[in-house]
């Protein structure tokens, strides 16, 4: 998917820090007409106050063809120089847009405009991942006024979610096959068609991270059980006792799109990129070695992790050995299998799709090349990347394999699977995640 902002909601982030801080010496971001000056944004001499941010799942840090003015996977919050909140009315009509909507439509009250990609429901890289470009969906099934965001202007500045959004003539849009009805004030209340669900993590998600129940949000911001599918016109059971509050590891899910919310408290527990970029050099320096070829393994630099280099470590994902690559070990060789090209920074090595027998314990199973997970946004701690997802290859930490694969993320209108958060892969095998064995240096 793919992500647009208005420069009103975001202070775009230099292209080497995951956590932006506003500064006069940073250059501002294309105003379009009504925005705020990035001066109005960001004074000299007051720090911004930041609500929060929203990360897109399936992104290894960046969109495939790079994050360029407002088209990037992830956004900051800010707090802007005038309100801009609305109040309720029984036809819901307002005199300005909302503090941050989120839809399918690029109309211009629409200030992030979220398009879906085609998930990977089997192996290999997924949606935005390192290999993968994404294709578009046939039809979206992303509402165009998807939901909202209100953010308050005083400390502890909560920040609460609302499904659909305002449309030109300034008044909540619901389609045709939308479920409505009046509630016992008097208000209008509704569901998206394909609904906005949320999902509060059951514990605090940097320290115990839990995936908690998922529940679906109505356009005044009430909570409900989810409905029998996604597009039924019966509304779920009333939840009374949770609320539509945003806290850090929230998930909010559009039918199509997955965004991550995290709180600045969360984000300081979170890697920058000079520390991902600190680790993979931790992992290069220990020298790492395919315990058949004895050649010597390295993690490509960050800035090229969209393609395959010589030295690249690949692993079998049944055993977690590490190793360099080879185009033998095939459990059953077949003429004319089929073959694809990787290029990486040492020319084009031959990558057959079927599964290999690992030399070192003869566990047969997929040999995928290792990737470092790029989004520091996504991360749970700071911990040595120890361990790779499966079956994409994504290397993080204990911790962030742990938390990830225990989540269950929506796909299509009533299936839940779990999935690598770096490439929106879904994960196999018995825990979805490896720990990986290297072989250090023999000299």
């Amino acid at each position: 998917m793919v992500l647009e902002g208005s420069s009103e909601a975001l202070c775009p982030p230099p292209s080497l820090e995951l956590r932006p801080s506003c500064n006069k010496n940073q250059p501002s971001p294309p105003l379009g007409s009504g925005s705020q000056s990035h001066d109005a944004l960001c004074p000299e001499d007051k720090e911004p106050i930041k609500y929060g941010e929203l990360i897109v799942l399936g992104h290894n840090g960046s969109l495939a063809s790079g994050d360029k003015g407002r088209r990037r996977s992830r956004l900051a919050l800010y707090k802007r120089p005038k309100s801009n909140g609305v109040k309720p009315d029984v036809i819901h009509n307002v005199s300005t847009p909302l503090v941050s909507k989120i839809g399918r439509s690029t109309e211009s009250m629409i200030d992030f405009v979220v398009t879906d990609t085609a998930s990977s429901g089997g192996g290999g890289q997924g949606q935005g991942g390192a290999n993968g470009e994404g294709g578009q969906s046939a039809q979206s099934t992303i509402s165009r006024y998807a939901c909202r965001i209100m953010c308050e202007r005083s400390a502890p500045y909560t920040a609460r979610i609302y499904a659909a959004g305002f449309d030109s003539s300034k008044n909540i849009f619901l389609g045709e096959r939308a479920a409505k009805w009046r509630t016992s004030d008097g208000l209008m209340d509704g569901l998206t068609t394909n609904g906005v669900l949320v999902m509060h993590p059951a514990g605090e998600f940097v320290s115990e991270p839990a995936p908690g129940v998922w529940r679906e949000i109505s356009v005044c911001g009430n909570v409900f059980a989810l409905r029998e599918t996604r597009s039924a016109q019966q509304r779920g059971k009333l939840v009374e006792n949770e609320s539509n509050m945003l806290q850090d590891g929230s998930l909010i899910d559009l039918c199509g799109a997955t965004l991550l919310w995290r709180t600045p408290s969360g984000l300081r527990h979170t890697p920058t990129l000079k520390q991902l970029e600190s680790l993979r050099q931790e992992l290069n320096a220990a020298r790492p070695q395919c315990p058949v070829g004895f050649n010597t393994l390295a993690f490509p630099s960050l800035a090229q992790r969209a393609t395959i280099d010589k030295k690249q470590p690949w692993v079998y994902m049944n055993c977690g050995h590490v190793h360099g690559y080879h185009n033998w070990g095939f459990r059953k060789e077949k003429a004319g299998s089929s073959a694809v090209a990787l290029t990486g920074g040492g020319g084009t090595a031959p990558a057959t799709t079927g599964e290999r027998e690992c030399p070192m314990c003869r566990g047969v199973g997929p040999y995928v090349p290792l990737w470092l997970g790029c989004e520091g946004g996504l991360y749970l701690d700071a911990g040595p990347p120890t361990h790779a997802f499966c079956p994409c290859g994504h290397v993080c930490s204990e911790k962030m394999v742990q938390g990830w694969s225990q989540i269950p993320l929506p796909h299509g209108t009533h299936a839940f699977h779990a999935a690598c958060p770096f490439c929106g892969t879904w994960l196999t095998g018995e825990q979805g995640h490896i720990k990986l064995i290297f072989q250090g240096p023999v000299d």
